[in-house]
């Protein structure tokens, strides 16, 4: 751990401060869960804090503790900026770098606050931050959240929500415990926050057992229709058109998951979902083994991850972006096909 992060954040919490907690456009159960997380904690401390996401996130993680006093960037500008312009300091949560905030980066850009980044990304813009934790061999940004709070002392501090919060982080941020672990202390942490009152099937029921009937059916139609195999390159690809989506009234959120169905299969060590967006092509990109969706991502589709987690974009025609990916693929065909 970083002291000199430590004895910053000590500075901030025992001073009055203005305090925004911001995180990346689409906020997953990682990015809402570390914010919320550190929301209910800085409030402990009597400081004035705002959560401040770029754009609306999922309905299975409207529950979380908080949740509702989320200002979210595009339906509330005038407020957000009003946040952002007072700020005294920005926490920059699950993101890495600022123009991954979306709507939001010109201003945090511009703003006069000190930003404070706490993030488990891979290179990390290290010059935009008054302070950084960044590390990237832990699971989530969550994680790294429970490890500040425990630095104070957790079974102080670490009240339920707080529990809750970081749980749903480390656990969607895993893909249920699947991927991204890289040794016990993920496991430690998640036993200290059962031995801290967690309901687990609470938790997990209100993440994964809440689908619509059109979210199901969208995830039954991916891999019936969309879903096409290459098994020259051990690669699954499922592409979701604008008009797919429509057809199935789709919400925020209701992709969550399906990249890693086709993993499943025992040929396949790479997954991709294309989604068709508005203004550009989204990709998923999961992995088994050594294989680095990392690296293919920043490498060749603007984005980046983790090791076998990633995402990315492009800007093209959804009819000729299958073709645009295999083209890329090719050149890591002995890397996909080595035993």
């Amino acid at each position: 751990m970083q002291t000199s992060f430590f004895e910053t954040f000590a500075e901030i919490l025992t001073t009055p401060q203005k305090i925004v907690i911001t995180t990346h456009t689409n906020p997953d159960g990682d990015a809402l869960g570390s914010s919320l997380a550190l929301y209910h904690f800085v409030k402990q401390f009597e400081q004035e804090v705002h959560i401040l996401i770029p754009n609306k996130y999922p309905d299975f993680l409207a529950w979380l503790p908080g949740a509702e006093q989320m200002i979210i960037f595009e339906s509330n500008v005038k407020l957000a900026k009003q946040v952002l312009k007072a700020a005294d300091y920005i926490f920059c949560l699950d993101y890495n770098a600022i123009n991954r905030g979306g709507v939001m980066q010109d201003h945090i850009k511009k703003s006069n606050a000190k930003k404070v980044l706490i993030d488990h990304h891979r290179d990390p813009e290290a010059t935009n931050f008054y302070a950084m934790l960044s590390d990237t061999d832990v699971s989530s940004t969550a994680e790294l959240i429970f490890d500040v709070i425990d630095h104070f002392d957790y079974e102080k501090y670490g009240n339920q929500d707080i529990t809750e919060c970081i749980f749903v982080g480390i656990m969607t941020d895993t893909g249920s415990f699947s991927y991204s672990i890289y040794g016990s202390r993920t496991f430690e942490i998640c036993a200290r926050l059962v031995q801290n009152g967690l309901d687990l099937r609470k938790v997990h029921q209100n993440v994964y057992d809440t689908f619509s009937e059109n979210r199901l059916r969208l995830l039954g139609f991916s891999i019936s229709d969309r879903m096409y195999i290459y098994d020259d390159l051990s690669t699954a690809i499922i592409l979701l058109s604008k008009a797919d989506l429509q057809k199935f009234n789709y919400q925020i959120g209701d992709t969550e998951g399906i990249v890693n169905f086709p993993l499943s299969m025992k040929k396949i060590k790479l997954a991709i979902l294309i989604t068709e967006r508005d203004d550009q092509i989204r990709l998923s990109f999961r992995s088994k083994g050594d294989f680095s969706v990392h690296e293919l991502a920043r490498n060749h589709f603007e984005g980046g991850g983790h090791k076998n987690a990633a995402g990315g974009s492009l800007y093209c025609s959804v009819n000729d972006v299958i073709e645009k990916v295999l083209i890329v693929l090719e050149t890591y065909k002995n890397d996909l096909t080595k035993a």
